[in-house]
């Protein structure tokens, strides 16, 4: 039997995660940038950079998740956090820009143990909670991009190396607190033999679309996770090429936003999902952020981005609403699996992200001053959003009985 506090023990260690990862979004630009001899380079290289980090997620989300389904949850959350801990040192010391690629293609592979904690929520969640489950995981991560990107920004203002030593010291304390507290979940493995096919990320997604009636809701979790990609994997170089924000500026504008994607998930989510269904929940959340990214594209002055990026975590109701069906959908012992399709679909939005992102950077570094093209990249967006929102027409409203 699991022990009652399993589900705040996992948490802690998702938040201790996500804090150490926080801590370098502000500054990895500005140290690619260090060592890159044009801002062309310094584009490409951070474009690359993120683009490696999300195909490996994409690869090794449902290996890690299968594995998981098999020999448990907590052995593979451990390896992965003591993983992270030892990539985060390589960009501290190396000066080799092909070096931090090698840490961050690592980096990806262990940082696909979210989708273990995510399947540890739902083993020790009932089927009804599940939405407010993840949505806690969403809440968590916010509190830590509150403080990891501030803290990040502060630490790295002369010196953008700090920001990874003591990430890596977070994840090393994170798996020292998993190693001594952290309780298995699992209590029926899975005994399906762990083959390549099986593995194989593309396989996993199909085989999760062949789940009756989730082909629409897979539809709109990736135009929805892509359009959510390109705003995150774009700030940082946007921000500094259209407005000439420094990483304190940007490291606190990413404080705001995570303190919205903490309320949104924490104290918003649950009070909706009490009066509004989950076409309900995710419709709102495809409008707020359509109007949202749709503003940040067209604000001319950097002030005006603020209240549209602390608005953009409202989009973060899509998300919970469509991981508590699946999960709803999916047997216990491939809780697992099924949660590595859903974050091997999200990680590939993330890794081609930066290939779409990083042409449209380019259009908004050489038009900084055109009202409309300095905007590409939340333009791009905003048009993934109006498909997401005509994809929902195709969703029989059977499908979501009210709270």
């Amino acid at each position: 039997m699991i022990k009652k506090p399993a589900i705040r023990f996992v948490l802690a260690c998702v938040f201790l995660d996500a804090l150490g990862i926080g801590l370098i979004v502000p500054v990895l630009p500005r140290l690619i940038g260090t060592l890159a001899e044009t801002r062309d380079l310094q584009t490409s290289w951070y474009g690359l950079i993120m683009v490696s980090y999300g195909l490996m997620q994409f690869f090794f989300a449902p290996l890690l998740g299968a594995i998981s389904d098999r020999i448990g949850r907590r052995p593979v959350l451990l390896t992965g956090i003591f993983g992270l801990s030892l990539m985060m040192l390589v960009p501290a010391f190396s000066q080799s820009l092909a070096m931090i690629l090698g840490s961050r293609i690592v980096g990806g592979m262990m940082s696909s143990n979210i989708v273990v904690a995510q399947a540890y929520i739902a083993d020790v969640t009932p089927e009804t909670q599940r939405i407010n489950s993840f949505g806690k995981i969403g809440a968590i991560f916010g509190i830590a991009f509150v403080l990891g990107p501030a803290i990040g920004g502060i630490l790295g203002h002369n010196d953008p190396t700090i920001p990874f030593l003591v990430a890596s010291c977070i994840c090393a304390l994170n798996f020292l607190y998993g190693l001594f507290i952290l309780p298995e979940s699992l209590v029926h493995h899975d005994q399906t033999p762990l083959t390549i096919r099986r593995l194989n990320p593309l396989s996993a997604i199909a085989s999760l679309g062949k789940i009756d009636g989730l082909r629409p809701y897979l539809l709109i979790i990736t135009l929805f996770t892509l359009a959510q990609s390109l705003m995150q994997c774009t700030w940082a170089l946007y921000t500094e090429y259209r407005y000439t924000w420094t990483p304190l500026g940007i490291g606190l504008s990413i404080f705001a936003l995570g303190l919205s994607i903490s309320l949104t998930q924490g104290v918003l989510l649950p009070k909706l999902s009490n009066r509004f269904n989950a076409k309900q929940l995710i419709l709102i959340g495809l409008w707020v952020g359509l109007i949202s990214l749709t503003a940040i594209g067209l604000a001319p002055v950097g002030w005006l981005t603020l209240p549209f990026i602390c608005s953009c975590a409202i989009m973060g109701l899509v998300a919970p609403a469509i991981q508590g069906l699946i999960s709803r959908r999916s047997a216990a012992s491939h809780q697992g699996i099924n949660m590595g399709a859903v974050s091997s679909l999200n990680s590939f939005m993330s890794a081609i992200s930066p290939l779409i992102g990083t042409p449209l950077l380019i259009v908004t570094s050489a038009n900084t001053t055109n009202f409309l093209l300095a905007g590409t990249p939340y333009l791009v967006a905003a048009s993934l959003l109006i498909i997401a929102l005509l994809a929902t027409t195709f969703i029989p409203n059977e499908d979501y009985p009210h709270p």
